[in-house]
This record gives C-alpha cells, sequence and structure tokens, in this order.
C-alpha cells in the first residue's frame, strides 16, 4: 500500500485576503491529490456549524466524499475535525473523539480500506495551552491503542506546537514517526511547524512537504502540508 496524505487547516475558508471561498480550498486539495485528507476549522463555529465546503460541491467536484463523523446534521467534522477519502475508497469504520479541554475540541478517527491497503486516519486540532494539549495526545494514543483491530495509522492535524523535544510532540514521538514538512505557518510567510503528520513504525515516509502553491498562499492563512507513506 502506498498512500498519499494530507492535513490542511482551512481557516473556515477564510484566505489571507480575508474573502470566503470554498472553492479555492477546494483548487488547493486538488493540486494536492492526497488519497486521505484531514481537515482543520471544517466548520463554521457558530449555529447550526454548517460545514464550509458545501455538499454538492464536494460531490461534483472533488474525488473525494466526507467521512460520516458529524454529530450535527450540518457539519461535516467533529469541532471542525474532517477526514476527506476518495470516493473509491471504504470507510469500515469512524469516531468522534472527545478530548479534555476548557474549550469544545475533539479529534476524529477512520478505519479505511484504500490502495490495496487498510488504514487508521486520526485528524486533530489541538489546544494552545500546553497543559491542555498534553492531556489530549493522552486521549488520542488510548483510543488509537484501544482499537479491536489493529492497523497502520497516519495521525494528522494542527497540534498547535513548535518543538518536537517537549510537550505533547514529544509523547506522539514515542511510538509515532514524525514527517518532516517543515514550517506551514503562517501562510504568507511560514516559520512555524504548527502542522504535523505522524505515522506508525509499520508505515514509512518516502516523501513529505509543505503545498506553497500560489493558491495556497491565498486560500488559508495555513499551507498544507502532505506525505506520502509505504506499508512496511
Amino acid at each position: 500500500m502506498i498512500l498519499k496524505v494530507a492535513s490542511y487547516n482551512m481557516h473556515k475558508g477564510v484566505g489571507t485576503d480575508r474573502r470566503l471561498s470554498p472553492e479555492r480550498i477546494l483548487d488547493v486539495l486538488r493540486e494536492i491529490d492526497a488519497d486521505v485528507i484531514a481537515l482543520q476549522e471544517a466548520d463554521r463555529r457558530f449555529g447550526t456549524r454548517d460545514g464550509v465546503i458545501p455538499v454538492h460541491l464536494l460531490a461534483e467536484h472533488s474525488d473525494w466524499q466526507a467521512v460520516a463523523v458529524g454529530k450535527r446534521a450540518a457539519s461535516m467534522g467533529w469541532h471542525g475535525n474532517a477526514l476527506l477519502v476518495r470516493k473509491s475508497a471504504t470507510v469500515v469504520g469512524c469516531d468522534a473523539i472527545h478530548l479534555p479541554a476548557l474549550e469544545p475540541r475533539g479529534a476524529v478517527s477512520a478505519e479505511v480500506d484504500v490502495n490495496g491497503g487498510s488504514v487508521c486516519v486520526v485528524g486533530m486540532h489541538l489546544d494552545l495551552s500546553g497543559l491542555w494539549r498534553r492531556k489530549q495526545a493522552a486521549a488520542i494514543l488510548t483510543h488509537v491503542a484501544q482499537r479491536p483491530t489493529s492497523r497502520p495509522t497516519v495521525m494528522m492535524g494542527d497540534l498547535n506546537d513548535w518543538s518536537a523535544a517537549s510537550g505533547c510532540l514529544r509523547d506522539f514521538g514515542r511510538d509515532f514517526v514524525m514527517a518532516a514538512t517543515g514550517p506551514s505557518f503562517h501562510a504568507r510567510a511560514p516559520v512555524a511547524r504548527l502542522d504535523r503528520i505522524m505515522v506508525s513504525r509499520d508505515l514509512t515516509i518516502r516523501n513529505c512537504g509543505v503545498h506553497a502553491s500560489a493558491a495556497a498562499r491565498k486560500a488559508s492563512d495555513h499551507l498544507p502540508i502532505w506525505a506520502v507513506v509505504e506499508a512496511a
């Protein structure tokens, strides 16, 4: 199994020019052309928490389907976290993960059969507080460890942490390998590695990077990151 994955904090579809444009988000995703995508800030924050990308746009103008992790009828994800997979993929199961937090936070996971293999994918957007990030990392690692069926695992998202030598990144790093994707925030002049892709040790990272196209620099305040992984 060779798989291209990507993570993108889409900033609710609002770009660096302050324009709301879900169409630009899809343009960027088509440029990356990943098999599995974790989105952050994919839903609006208030009201019915509608998904930013209209269902018809995803259905008619993309090769992806949204994993059904939403707890609200109009939402694409759970606390803004969403997973997209190829329409040819089979979603075996999915979960919304409740995370400890002062403000609402969550993560999402799915078991997916894609490209001739099976993988577990976790998408997350962690807290601004280092203490809460570590608690959230522990909750996610526990969720993954307690799955009834073991699968190669990819975890990705906006971790809001700079240094892999401490905090939640060190916690994740005990069992997972981090892709050296590079800085992804701020999109206009990226200096911070807030977005991360991490894989279990039965996966090999063949290639990875930050997608810094002209469209990506305008579509959100984060640049998307990507990795090509292969089952060992």
